[in-house]
């Protein structure tokens, strides 16, 4: 097998190779180190490499084949890790050069268990300032680009995961959405990205600044592999204030099996915000087809969304101020949003207004098990298409695009970008399946099912060539 069809292996198979010991673990990262140095500059997928550790790691775990009898699932497989979570003893910026010697000395749990399950850490992914914006170009830092065509951008803020994953610049990634920063980059970069439903994945050891928002998750070339990843981010962690039961079964086991005839609903409207534009229009409309002639019950329908607007913007937008950065530091835009930051009382009126929306919002699935939305409400932009505007300007475009995301953060509901396609300009579309609360194995078997009638994985970017 070439280096380049190695690369593109998904992390599964990857796991198995080591396993038969067909390729080492150090093998398998000089490739991909290889690559990122190669392919890299022109992407600005990793703000940090870990050349130096990675090694250490694969030398380390290459020894350890020999006689090894039992391995954790994914063993020896390269990973990335987005630079809003924190690796002990490697840097994280956050997206702002200011914090470019920021070097925490801990973990997070998701990292934890990416480290028990066997992965090894290629480095820290770009992401756009905080997390904040749905393409990531923060100030003094590289702006991540699509690889599929890079005059536009690879989403935000997971932007620099879903364009390493998607250039062959590392197996799998880990990301994290709070509003849609795992499927909006999944959808610009044609993988597949989970949101996790709220609990199933821990914040620990800190807390959570967005009152069950935000979440960790996984992007992936193929639904088994995010399903994989999503089996050992999840978990209860002590003192955790928001926890599922663990599944009855694994979430890579649902792959496996048949969905059974569904209920499924969908929508390429946004109440209040409006319609999806041609492309993402046409994403959701083959799906619907391919749904329908699968078997399942379809009916357009949708829940109103527009009760949530206001009080996710509000609370949104208290997270930047909680960064405990000085506004000074940062770009204009979060220097705007702090400004507008209302007061405690307001933040916990907003907190109180999302949950009574998000009732009626789950209350739409008593007769519905999925979901079909847009991802976003219009293609990926231009890298720097928005430059120009005033923050005001930015936000109120940032709030369209993105439209069909929220509602799952503000719900704590599950949902999945999915690849179908391609738009005029070469770039992948995608298609969102929200489910009901705790429900992402029903999601994972439509993926899977959807997948199969419609294979992605044979499709590269050129740039990877």
């Amino acid at each position: 097998m070439n280096q380049v069809d190695l690369v593109f292996t998904t992390a599964l198979e990857q796991a198995q190779f080591i396993r038969r010991r067909e390729v080492s673990p150090l093998e398998l990262v000089e490739t991909y180190l290889q690559r990122i140095s190669s392919v890299n500059p022109q992407l600005g997928s990793y703000f940090t490499v870990t050349a130096e550790q990675a090694i250490a790691d694969a030398k380390a775990k290459t020894e350890m084949l020999t006689g090894a009898s039992e391995l954790p699932p994914f063993f020896g497989v390269p990973i990335s890790i987005k630079d809003l979570t924190c690796v002990a003893g490697v840097r994280c910026t956050y997206g702002n050069p200011a914090l470019l010697n920021n070097v925490p000395e801990y973990d997070d749990g998701v990292v934890t268990r990416i480290k028990q399950a066997g992965f090894i850490i290629l480095g820290k992914t770009a992401t756009s300032e905080l997390g904040s914006f749905p393409y990531t170009e923060p100030t003094g830092l590289p702006p991540a680009r699509n690889p599929w065509n890079l005059e536009y951008t690879a989403g935000g803020s997971s932007g620099g995961a879903a364009a390493a994953v998607a250039a062959g610049l590392c197996a799998i990634a880990q990301g994290s959405d709070g509003g849609g920063s795992i499927r909006g980059p999944a959808a610009c970069c044609g993988l597949v990205g989970i949101k996790p439903s709220r609990g199933r994945v821990s914040h620990a050891p800190v807390g959570d600044r967005l009152s069950g928002l935000a979440t960790h998750g996984p992007l992936a070339r193929t639904v088994a592999d995010a399903a994989a990843l999503l089996d050992v981010m999840s978990g209860y962690v002590t003192g955790d204030p928001y926890w599922l039961s663990d599944p009855e079964q694994s979430f890579l086991a649902a792959t496996q099996e048949k969905p059974g005839r569904l209920r499924i609903a969908y929508s390429t409207n946004i109440s209040p915000l409006g319609e999806a534009d041609a492309n993402c229009k046409q994403g959701v409309l083959q799906t619907v087809q391919l749904l329908q002639e699968l078997g399942h019950t379809v009916e357009e329908k949708c829940p109103d969304f527009s009760g949530l607007v206001e009080p996710f913007q509000l609370v949104w937008q208290s997270g930047v101020a909680a960064s405990g950065i000085p506004s000074e530091a940062m770009q204009p835009m979060n220097q705007w949003l702090i400004a507008r930051t209302g007061s405690a009382g307001e933040y916990l009126k907003a907190v109180s207004q999302l949950q009574i929306v998000s009732r009626l919002i789950v209350a739409f699935f008593n007769t519905v098990d999925v979901l079909v939305l847009p991802v976003y409400l219009h293609s990926p932009i231009r890298v720097g298409e928005w430059a120009h505007l005033s923050p005001e300007e930015t936000f109120q475009k940032i709030v369209h695009w993105v439209a069909p995301c929220p509602p799952a953060n503000g719900t704590g509901q599950p949902a999945i970008a999915l690849p179908v396609g391609f738009d005029p300009n070469g770039l992948p579309m995608s298609v969102q399946l929200v489910g009901r609360p705790a429900a992402e194995a029903t999601l994972i078997r439509l993926a899977a099912q959807l997948e199969a009638a419609n294979p992605w994985i044979g499709h590269r970017p050129a740039l990877t060539a």
